[in-house]
């Protein structure tokens, strides 16, 4: 059974998680690291330390689905919705610029659910407050080290963080050659 680290538990983590053990053509078994102490990463509920019914979305407040989205990702959004995870947004935003064919969509639970939705559908073993220092290739696999525990080995390691975070990481993996989707 081949090991997968998928390193970022925000959206893009989650999503690929989730997307892994759903297309997957054989067992996979699936860990995701994140350096912060719960999932999100950009799209981040934070409650209240005072009163925790008190939340607040940090990041993304709200969706767009633009035309274009809807014709290749609809499945995703119905999904979110059948399950009352997303819902369309009715009230207009101060500022909010809306372009014709555009739908919102607000996360009634955060928008940290949608995250939480993903990693529950993955099955992945989950590990916040790991960082990632550096990724060596050894024996034809990945040697992921971390600030605090012993380094582990994975057949495939998926980075997910930002750009920026990726640029600091040391070892074998600054040899390769990154691409991104625009």
């Amino acid at each position: 059974m081949a090991r997968v680290l998928i390193v970022g538990a925000g959206l893009t983590g989650s999503l690929c998680a989730a997307l892994l053990r759903r297309e997957a053509s054989s067992p996979l078994r699936l860990t995701v690291w994140d350096k912060a102490g719960d999932s999100g990463g950009r799209m981040t509920t934070a409650s209240s330390p005072h009163n925790p019914q008190s939340t607040v979305d940090l990041g993304a407040q709200y969706i767009t689905c633009t035309p274009h989205y809807a014709k290749t990702h609809q499945s995703f959004y119905d999904e979110l919705l059948a399950g009352g995870i997303l819902k369309p947004l009715i009230s207009p935003i101060d500022g909010m610029v809306t372009k014709e064919g555009d739908c919102n969509f607000v996360a009634p639970h955060g928008v940290s659910s949608i995250i939480n939705h993903y990693l529950k559908q993955s099955g992945a073993d989950i590990c916040f407050r790991q960082r990632v220092t550096q990724i060596n290739l050894r024996d034809n696999k990945w040697e992921v080290s971390r600030e605090t525990g012993s380094s582990e080995q994975f057949d495939i390691v998926v980075l997910t963080m930002p750009a920026p975070q990726i640029l600091q990481l040391r070892g074998d993996i600054t040899n390769c050659h990154l691409s991104t989707l625009p």
